[in-house]
């Protein structure tokens, strides 16, 4: 019976597909276990794909440069006196039948980075050419190719969609945590689909933005000129942990270009934070001594395995620590929260909506009790400090109802005042 080559480890607890970047053997040749086969690239690291038997490489269902999904087969071995996987796979008296192709893949994360590589999308050649000569960020797409590679018609659609998105729907901004990067939020992006254009920039210190010193508003200053350069009328803001503190001051500070703003489990709204936490992920140097902070983000610990700690742990390199840490040391003193925020929310008359799990073990729900009495408030049960990851689905569909109602009030307004004016 053939074997199946799978992706293993390499597939984090929140990572749906894989890019193979390179095939060490040929088909036909014969390997031992524990032989190297391929490498293959996640959101955050290129990690090798062992060989889990002695056999012979058959069929090869994805070749380099293909996005698989991680339950799919890279491969096939076989066993000696084994011609074809096709004739083993296939159940006992069925027809045989094509070797089982693997899955097509979850739409590819527009943002993806992997390898050291910020902002490396899938995308055609076509693509790349089209995009670049009319400036737009194919991180902002989603393809329709397989495995969410982006085509030519992708970049066309878009094109003709204009700057909001498909449709007239007003673009999206989402601002990641402390220690995170833009790559958190592809789950939740996943739930959305692809009707509106996501905004994901990393935050100072963080993913693709250069480790740099700084306090809070050296974080906020880069994202408000993001903010400013959007060719859209009004952006939905959704913000985690400090880019929730990072979202408020944005509306504080630009009401009239924000539509709505969604805070997940924000930073600024007490002093209470779980300090050990945040100096623990700074501190660690290796995946052994990062995997127990990286549990206490969410409720159920073992929802982050090994894999998850070692491919978060690739892209924390010296600088990025250093940066990170300096930045904790202002934001966060002595596991305290610096920034307070608590008069900008009483004073937000935006449409707002607050979601928070009810076992968040960083920040407590309670601090979300400072909202206005218009703010909408979920908390979520068994859900920790990552509602996004945790809980996509039902984060998507609240923030669904949220961008749906705003825009809503935002054409009646239009409407209204316009009435006005043919009247007055």
């Amino acid at each position: 019976m053939a074997t199946p080559i799978t992706i293993g480890a390499a597939g984090g607890e929140y990572m749906e597909a894989v890019v193979v970047t390179k095939w060490h053997v040929r088909r036909g040749a014969r390997v031992c276990a524990g032989d190297l086969l391929a490498e293959v690239e996640t959101a955050k690291a290129v990690t090798e794909v062992e060989s889990p038997c002695d056999g012979v490489l058959g069929e090869i269902c994805a070749g380099e440069g293909d996005e698989i999904a991680v339950d799919a087969p890279l491969g096939f071995l076989l066993a000696d006196g084994e011609d074809d996987v096709a004739a083993e796979v296939d159940a006992p008296g069925s027809t045989p039948g094509p070797p089982p192709a693997a899955r097509p893949a979850p739409a590819a994360d527009p943002g993806a980075r992997g390898g050291g590589q910020p902002g490396r999308v899938v995308a055609s050649p076509l693509a790349r050419r089209r995009a670049g000569k009319a400036g737009l960020d194919l991180r902002h797409l989603a393809g329709s190719g397989p495995g969410g590679r982006i085509k030519r018609r992708d970049v066309e659609a878009a094109l003709a969609r204009g700057p909001t998105g498909e449709g007239g729907a007003l673009p999206l901004m989402v601002l990641h945590g402390f220690a995170a990067d833009a790559t958190i939020w592809s789950a939740l992006a996943a739930e959305l689909g692809r009707g509106r254009r996501l905004i994901r920039p990393d935050l100072l210190g963080h993913g693709a933005a250069a480790p740099a010193g700084g306090g809070f508003e050296d974080v906020l200053a880069p994202v408000l000129k993001a903010l400013d350069a959007v060719e859209a009328p009004r952006v939905h803001l959704v913000g985690h942990s400090l880019g929730g503190a990072v979202a408020l001051a944005l509306a504080g500070r630009r009401p009239a270009r924000v539509a709505s703003l969604t805070l997940i489990a924000p930073a600024g709204l007490g002093a209470e934070i779980d300090g050990a936490t945040i100096d623990g992920i700074c501190r660690a140097t290796r995946p052994e001594s990062l995997l127990p902070w990286l549990r206490r983000l969410v409720s159920d610990p073992q929802r982050i395995g090994d894999d998850y700690a070692r491919a978060a742990m690739a892209g924390r390199g010296e600088a990025v620590r250093g940066a990170q840490a300096a930045l904790a040391d202002r934001l966060f003193p002595d596991g305290t929260q610096a920034v307070d925020l608590r008069s900008a929310l009483a004073d937000c008359a935006l449409p707002l909506r607050l979601i928070w799990g009810r076992d968040d073990a960083i920040l407590p729900w309670r601090q979300a009790l400072a909202a206005p009495g218009h703010a909408a408030l979920n908390l979520l049960p068994g859900v920790g400090h990552m509602p996004h990851v945790e809980a996509p689905e039902l984060v998507a569909r609240l923030l669904r109802e949220t961008l749906a109602a705003a825009e809503a009030m935002g054409e009646a307004t239009l409407e209204a005042e316009a009435a006005q004016w043919l009247t007055g």
